[in-house]
């Protein structure tokens, strides 16, 4: 059973909404994301022929789930910048230079959710704010929903993948350097990718 409820286009029959009821009121909450066991990463498109892969090494975040009332859930991250990895001490530094992500000024990453939707079966949608380099602009994300266990320490845990791309230059982020044989060096277009594990507060 999905977090933030299913879209059903015909009433479930009594044996099945006996064993479904219960769970979702189970996982109704408000959980803690867990950054040993998550990701947040990004992939950019570099000198039109590879992709780079990164993530950020520092996040917290919260989630408040409600299988009653899917409007009702939300989402909270908080990124630190110079966290960045991307595998390559060269271009971490770039990274968080004033070319790009000017991490002096703007240490933090934000996420705020505004709306959460269930699209069926086990995909969801939750659009929010992003806020970076001093800019808000909404960012909608896709979520499949893995699922829920008790892990052996006795945590309640759900977890999730995501994804969503952004132009970066909606962001300010525009630096970029002419290639002899047309095109740039790096992409716009970012795909940003989340795997998400949080724990359920008592």
């Amino acid at each position: 059973m999905g977090i933030f409820g299913r879209k059903t286009t015909a009433p479930a029959p009594a044996a099945a909404q006996a064993v479904a009821g219960p769970d979702l009121t189970a996982l109704t909450g408000d959980y803690t994301i867990d950054p040993a066991h998550s990701t947040i990463g990004f992939v950019a498109r570099h000198a039109m022929v590879t992709n780079v892969k990164g993530g950020f090494e520092d996040f917290t975040g919260t989630l408040h789930l409600d299988g009653a009332d899917p409007a009702k859930s939300t989402a909270e991250i908080d990124v630190q910048m110079a966290s960045i990895e991307t595998g390559n001490a060269d271009r971490d530094g770039h990274l968080k230079s004033s070319d790009f992500f000017k991490i002096e000024e703007f240490p933090t990453m934000t996420f705020r959710s505004t709306k959460a939707e269930a699209l069926g079966g086990e995909e969801f949608r939750i659009t929010g704010d992003l806020s970076l380099l001093g800019v808000t602009k909404p960012l909608t994300i896709d979520l499949e929903f893995n699922g829920s266990a008790t892990d052996p320490f006795g945590n309640e845990r759900v977890g999730f993948e995501g994804k969503a791309e952004i132009l970066r230059s909606e962001w300010g982020l525009t630096w970029n350097a002419a290639l002899e044989t047309g095109g740039v060096l790096v992409s716009d277009k970012i795909k940003l990718v989340f795997d998400i594990s949080a724990i359920k507060q008592a």
